[in-house]
C-alpha cells in the first residue's frame, strides 16, 4: 500500500477549497485555481514576516490568476522560446469539426494523457455530440470521479461491457478514449486523433489519411510562462528541473530578459 493510502486512511489528510487558509506552524497555506486539469490548485505559503512563496504547478495562464510572489516556484515543461503556439485558431473547434467528420465513417478514436481526455470529453458534449462515448476501465473510472466534482461527460460506457464491444466492432458512431499509451495497440487504421501539447506549427495536422494531431495543450507555452513570471513580479524564481522540459533554458531566459535571479532545481 502506498503512502499516500495510508496517510488517507489515517485521516491525515486535510482538503482545502481554493481561497481556505489553514494555519501550519508560523506559516500559512493557501490553495487558488490553476487552470490545468480537474482540481490543479497553485499554492501560496505566507510566513510571519510576510514572505510570500507561490507554487504553480502545471497551468495555462488564460485562466490562472497570477499571485504576487517573492519566491516563485514554477513549471518549465513548454519553456523553451522554441515551444510558441503562432497560431490563434479555435483549437476547440478545430477538435469538434474533425470528430464530426470522422463520425461519419463510425468510431472516432482519441488518444490522450489523464486529465487531457476528460477535458476532450467534455467539450464534446458541450459541442452536443450525442453519441456513445467508450473508455478502458482505468480511463472510465478516473472519469467518473471527474464526473463527481461536476465534469459533464453525456453517456460514458465501459469498454468491457457488450454494448461497446458491439459499438466498436460494427464501427457505429461513437467516440473512444485511450490512453497515449496504447495508440501503437489500439485501432490500427481506424479514424484516429492524437490531443498533444507538444504540436506548436498548426493547430491541427494530419499525418496519414485517418490520422489527425490536435495541438491541445493543458501547459502555458514559453510566452505565457514567461507573462506569469513578469505579472508575478519576484525577486527569485525556481524552475522545477524534475520533470521532462526546458527548466535550465527558462531559468537563463528570466535572468536574460526579465533581470530576475532564477535558478533550475534540482542541480542535473
Amino acid at each position: 500500500m502506498s503512502c499516500g493510502a495510508l496517510f488517507l486512511m489515517g485521516g491525515l489528510v486535510e482538503t482545502l477549497d481554493y481561497g481556505r487558509t489553514i494555519q501550519f506552524e508560523d506559516e500559512s497555506i493557501t490553495f487558488f485555481k490553476a487552470d490545468h486539469i480537474l482540481g490543479a490548485a497553485q499554492v501560496l505559503v505566507e510566513d510571519v514576516e510576510g514572505k510570500r512563496i507561490v507554487y504553480t504547478g502545471d497551468f495555462k495562464i488564460e485562466n490562472t490568476p497570477v499571485l504576487d510572489a517573492d519566491v516563485l516556484v514554477m513549471e518549465a515543461t513548454y519553456g523553451s522560446p522554441s515551444c510558441k503556439r503562432p497560431f490563434e485558431a479555435d483549437v476547440k473547434s478545430l477538435l469538434i469539426s474533425l470528430v464530426e467528420e470522422g463520425l461519419k465513417h463510425g468510431v472516432v478514436y482519441i488518444f490522450g494523457f489523464h486529465g487531457k481526455l476528460q477535458e476532450v470529453m467534455q467539450i464534446l458534449h458541450e459541442a452536443k455530440i450525442r453519441v456513445p462515448f467508450i473508455a478502458p476501465e482505468r480511463v472510465f473510472q478516473m472519469s467518473k470521479v471527474c464526473e463527481a466534482h461536476g465534469m459533464r461527460f453525456g453517456r460514458l460506457i465501459s469498454s468491457t461491457t457488450v454494448e461497446a464491444k458491439e459499438l466498436l466492432e460494427r464501427n457505429e458512431p461513437s467516440v473512444a478514449f485511450y490512453h497515449m499509451n496504447s495508440r501503437r495497440m489500439v485501432a490500427r487504421g481506424g479514424f484516429r486523433v492524437y490531443v498533444s501539447g507538444w504540436e506548436f506549427n498548426t493547430p491541427c495536422r494530419q499525418i496519414s489519411p485517418k490520422e489527425y494531431v490536435v495541438a491541445l495543450s493543458d501547459h502555458s507555452d514559453y510566452d505565457g510562462l514567461m507573462e506569469y513570471v513578469r505579472l508575478s513580479k519576484p525577486n527569485q524564481v525556481i524552475v522545477d528541473n524534475y520533470r521532462v522540459g526546458h527548466a535550465e533554458t527558462l531559468a537563463k531566459q528570466i535572468r536574460r530578459l526579465l533581470g530576475i535571479q532564477a535558478v533550475p532545481l534540482p542541480e542535473r
